[in-house]
């Protein structure tokens, strides 16, 4: 998949304790000196990653590749299978992140349908290039959701998100969405720093003297992991 390097790409860092932690990092947060609000309010993150049928996207980010992708369509809110909301091409090099999107003006889903009719309505609802990833990436693995808080600092330059109360569902070789059989994955709370690559000094001073550590994570690999070994 040809995937170029934007000129605006970020650096982010993550941080990983159990959930018990989460009182403790919010007030971190609120009594930093960087000053950090809330850009947003609280919601409900929903994802379902697609993959290829040999789940390649999955082998590489467990591997820890240096450049990697994965594709996700995202929805915010309660809708317990796919809404309208966008199709995320997420892409790393090293530590370095950024995203194609596309807009999901529509849900693809209603109670009851299939896979196979929910992602022929998704992709006719996408451009050329979209068409192509989706197309790309066939196989639904995995469906999870969680709470994220959104905090920008006061000149905003860093942008932090706490994420909480993750669920997630395996999707492999599933006719339809499964919703009901949720993976016994541990109570993670994971915090995400993102930054300008010219904001690299900046954002280790800020980093400083957070009370968790930081770690490598990602929620569609350690989805699939517990799918696969349980």
């Amino acid at each position: 998949m040809n995937v170029s390097v934007p000129e605006d790409v970020r650096l982010e860092i993550k941080f990983v304790a159990p959930e018990t932690e989460l009182g403790r990092v919010l007030a971190w947060i609120r009594l930093h000196p960087a000053g950090f609000a809330l850009a947003y309010p609280d919601r409900q993150v929903n994802n379902v990653y697609l993959d290829s049928w040999d789940f390649g996207s999955y082998a590489d980010n467990l591997a820890g590749v240096s450049h990697r992708i994965k594709l996700r369509h995202r929805w915010y809110g309660g809708s317990a299978g796919p809404a309208a909301g966008v199709l995320e091409l997420k892409c790393k090099r090293n530590a370095y992140g950024w995203k194609e999107r596309f807009d999901v003006p529509e849900p693809p889903w209603t109670a009851g349908d299939d896979w196979r009719t929910v992602q022929r309505r998704l992709i006719a609802q996408l451009p050329p290039r979209g068409r192509l990833l989706a197309e790309s990436f066939p196989a639904p693995a995995l469906l999870n959701r969680y709470q994220r808080r959104y905090f920008l600092s006061r000149d905003g330059r860093l942008r932090v998100t706490v994420d909480w109360g993750q669920v997630a569902y395996d999707q492999r070789l599933r006719p339809r969405p499964e919703l009901r059989r949720k993976l016994n994955l541990p109570a993670a709370l994971v915090v995400e720093a993102k930054f300008a690559r010219e904001d690299r000094d900046l954002a280790a001073r800020s980093l400083v003297g957070i009370p968790i550590r930081v770690s490598r994570n990602s929620k569609y690999v350690n989805g699939m992991k517990m799918a696969i070994d349980g």
